[in-house]
């Protein structure tokens, strides 16, 4: 398993995302169908649209599977990771930032993150990149590699299919409260345990004693169960400070500090990108020693 895992990360590196016919974007337009056809804003409604979007891929992955155990594997792990995809997203970001096209790092920010990018400064521009890069450091790669790890690669394509439902449901708006509350939930238990493990990662090969202070202290304030602990221990490790205010859907929210230091520039940007390189390296190392371990 360990080498289908890094056999899958260097397809990543090497071809990067799949630009037309990508798996994940077409569930997603499928979840979309789902959504319209089953929401009646119940949760009941909710968990019925998970399991039919989520289960007929996972049951047709686990049946797959001993056809071609290696094969297979690779396969769901490379469709399911996004490396390199997030470390060029965050690269768009920093060059123009750095070069002082200001409008156009807003509009690269604003793909990969949520919130309103029209009136953000160079700093919250900065901030926003270095925020999304080391929340979605766990939900595109740390957090998939850790079921690859359990479950091979139908347990990468549960994570990343679950992922991408709680990232289109899991809204407190009225539309999607309680129906999209069984994705949101989900995900938390899927994400519990690599998330702590993304954060692990980060302040191991950063600033140790400052990210485990921040993720100690600044984590519980988040709303987020996981989110808090990565971007607290990331923002930590990197020295940078994140968090504060930010518009959603035409209203402010300040959000607790992450991290400890001055406000993120460009350049944090890139090293965002650096220990999200190390980090990877840092995982498959440990799944080489646990695989060797056990194979003793």
């Amino acid at each position: 398993m360990p080498l289908a895992a890094l056999t899958a990360v260097l397809l990543d590196r090497l071809l990067g995302e799949v630009s037309r016919w990508h798996p994940l974007v077409g569930f997603g337009q499928l979840a979309a169908r789902l959504e319209r056809q089953l929401n009646r804003r119940t949760l009941a409604g909710g968990a019925v649209a998970w399991l039919v979007a989520v289960g007929p891929w996972v049951g047709l992955a686990v049946w797959l599977r001993p056809l071609a155990p290696f094969a297979i594997d690779v396969l769901l792990l490379y469709f399911a990771l996004g490396a390199q995809s997030l470390c060029e997203h965050a690269a768009a970001i920093a060059k123009p930032l750095q070069e002082g096209r200001l409008d156009e790092a807003r509009q690269r920010v604003g793909w990969i993150v949520s919130r309103e990018t029209s009136s953000l400064d160079e700093s919250g521009v900065a901030k926003a990149g270095v925020e999304s890069v080391l929340e979605n450091g766990n939900d595109a790669i740390f957090g998939t590699l850790f079921w690859f790890a359990l479950l091979g690669g139908p347990g990468a394509l549960l994570f990343r299919l679950a992922n991408t439902l709680d990232a289109m449901w899991g809204y407190r708006t009225e539309r999607y409260n309680l129906f999209g509350r069984p994705a949101a939930r989900l995900d938390d238990a899927l994400n519990w345990l690599p998330a702590r493990l993304t954060a692990l990662s980060y302040a191991l090969l950063g600033r140790t004693r400052t990210a485990l202070a921040c993720w100690r202290t600044q984590a519980p304030g988040w709303d987020s169960p996981n989110a808090g602990p990565v971007m607290a221990a990331g923002a930590g490790s990197l020295g940078v400070r994140c968090g504060g205010a930010a518009i959603y859907h035409g209203h402010e929210e300040i959000r607790p500090p992450l991290g400890d230091g001055p406000a993120p520039v460009a350049a944090d940007l890139l090293r965002a990108i650096t220990l999200i390189r190390r980090s990877l390296w840092l995982w498959l190392a440990v799944l080489f020693i646990i695989s060797g371990a056990l194979h003793a």
